[in-house]
């Protein structure tokens, strides 16, 4: 691969301007600025519907080495709004990659930078918070400065976004369990990655996969055992649709389990506020500390909200669900990273238990719920 010398420029709505190269396509794109910590994984990273909207950092210096390859995507598409590292891999030096990350990139019509100081850019969003950017490539590279800004600030902030529409499925589709079935699980698709219907699978359930606005009526309907809340992109307090059908599930006392986005809108059910972070938690390096059973784990992570919740013991729900307690707490900072009911069957956790990229330490939450359904069904049977 012959690295490009096409001029690029990074603006953020600062001013604050990085001079680079064209990476992948050439043109204008804009999104939230944010950083991945992951020094792996960078195709799960780019296929995860989670950053749509986003323009992503790698702080990893070196990106591309292993290509792409036909294995790994997390969905059917990259999802990233832009592309920023420092120095691309000039050979793909993998036996299962079937293209570079450039020529990916550009296929798809991702805009990135390259040859940046990806750690001057990280250090300053560190300090100064998440903000909107642009990447101007190609003929747009040679436009005015004050016109690049321009257009940069007049893009939409992330707060106030519902993006679940723009990456959901159109139609329910159903991923048979493998091994013994021990039930169904409703999937309401607000922008899941692959290995989440796999592990879901592997522990025995039929994963019907439900477009974001899918309706009570269509869950109860398609008579499942359980519901499941995906990861997904935007601003949690514009989902009040998924709130609302997941008051119902609750109502029920259907089992539930949510991650990253799902956690969000549990809080919500539940009666707690979500707020914006300044600068998010991305990557896969996230230590997490499991209140219940004093395990740090290090989890993969990517999302710029949080819920708002008293950390300490636990409270009646604001919403009338019983007892609540923040099960997982971030170490770097004290985030909530996940709830649990202790009155209805209903937990969740902020961050990637699936983590197909890595690490595994959060992979046994897949059992939990799977205990927690079986546990289910079998006092329903037994009030039968």
């Amino acid at each position: 691969m012959t690295l490009t010398t096409d001029p690029a420029v990074l603006v953020l709505e600062d001013g604050t301007r990085h001079r680079g190269r064209a990476y992948g396509a050439r043109g204008t794109t804009l999104g939230e600025v944010v950083f991945s910590t992951g020094m792996t994984g960078y195709q799960e990273t780019l296929t995860d519907p989670s950053y749509a909207g986003q323009i992503v950092l790698q702080t990893a210096p070196h990106i591309g080495n292993t290509g792409m390859n036909d294995e790994d995507p997390e969905s059917r598409r990259i999802w990233v709004a832009g592309y920023i590292v420092r120095d691309p891999s000039r050979v793909v030096s993998n036996w299962r990659a079937n293209t570079s990350l450039d020529a990916a990139l550009d296929q798809e019509g991702i805009i990135g930078i390259s040859g940046v100081d990806t750690r001057a850019v990280t250090r300053h969003i560190r300090s100064a918070g998440s903000m909107r950017g642009g990447i101007f490539s190609g003929d747009a590279a040679s436009l005015d400065a004050d016109e690049q800004l321009r257009i940069v600030r007049e893009a939409p902030q992330m707060a106030g976004q519902n993006l679940s529409a723009q990456v959901s499925v159109d139609a329910v589709t159903v991923v048979p369990a493998r091994g013994e079935r021990i039930g169904s699980v409703a999937l309401i698709d607000l922008g899941i990655k692959q290995a989440s219907i796999e592990n879901l699978a592997n522990r025995g359930f039929d994963v019907h996969v439900l477009p974001h606005d899918a309706t009570y009526e269509q869950v109860r309907d398609s008579g499942v055992d359980a519901v499941f809340y995906s990861n997904g992109p935007g601003d949690p307090a514009t989902a009040d649709e998924q709130v609302t059908l997941l008051r119902r599930v609750l109502d029920d006392r259907t089992p539930f389990f949510g991650i990253c986005f799902g956690n969000q809108l549990l809080g919500r059910a539940l009666g707690f506020g979500t707020y914006k972070l300044p600068f998010g938690h991305r990557g896969i390096n996230q230590p997490v500390l499991d209140k219940q059973t004093g395990r740090v784990e290090i989890t993969a992570h990517n999302h710029g909200f949080a819920v708002d919740a008293p950390t300490d013991g636990a409270v009646e729900s604001p919403a009338g669900y019983g007892r609540v307690e923040v099960s997982h707490v971030d170490l770097n900072d004290n985030v909530v990273e996940g709830l649990r009911a202790l009155d209805i069957p209903a937990f969740s956790v902020q961050y990637h238990p699936e983590a197909a990229g890595g690490p595994h330490d959060a992979n046994y939450l897949f059992d939990r719920f799977r205990d927690m359904v079986i546990a289910h069904i079998d006092s329903q049977k037994a009030g039968n």
